[in-house]
């Protein structure tokens, strides 16, 4: 049989316990840190989320406004009264009439040339 040592306990216990309350130690710091991090972050996922969710219901705020303001823009230019569009044809006339005097100022129409091109212009 062995025998027991009665008093203080040896150098090898003293160093076993001291290994075993460190661990434990260091185990409990370990999952305590853990834990904190994962509410620190689940926080900030939800603070994130609203967020995020308010920054949508601004943008559908905005867009419905625009969307508003658009469909009255869109009913004030209806109730205008359309602006009958100018007459290109009085414009278009006066042009070819100076293409043709320009023509003949250079020489390349004659005045008989010229006077029948003006009559097929003006006639339409």
């Amino acid at each position: 049989m062995m025998r027991r040592r009665v008093g203080r306990p040896g150098l090898i216990g003293v160093a076993a316990r001291t290994a075993v309350v460190a661990g434990t130690a260091t185990a409990v710091v370990g999952h305590s840190q853990r834990k904190q991090a994962e509410k620190a972050d689940t926080q900030a996922q939800a603070e994130a989320y609203q967020q995020q969710e308010a920054a949508t219901a601004q943008q559908q705020e905005v867009d419905a406004a625009v969307a508003k303001a658009l469909a009255a823009q869109q009913a004030q230019a209806a109730a205008v009264s359309p602006v009958a569009p100018a007459a290109p044809a009085a414009t278009d006339v006066v042009g070819q009439l100076e293409r043709l005097a320009a023509l003949q100022t250079q020489g390349i129409l004659t005045p008989d040339e010229f006077a029948a091109e003006k009559a097929k212009i003006l006639a339409g």
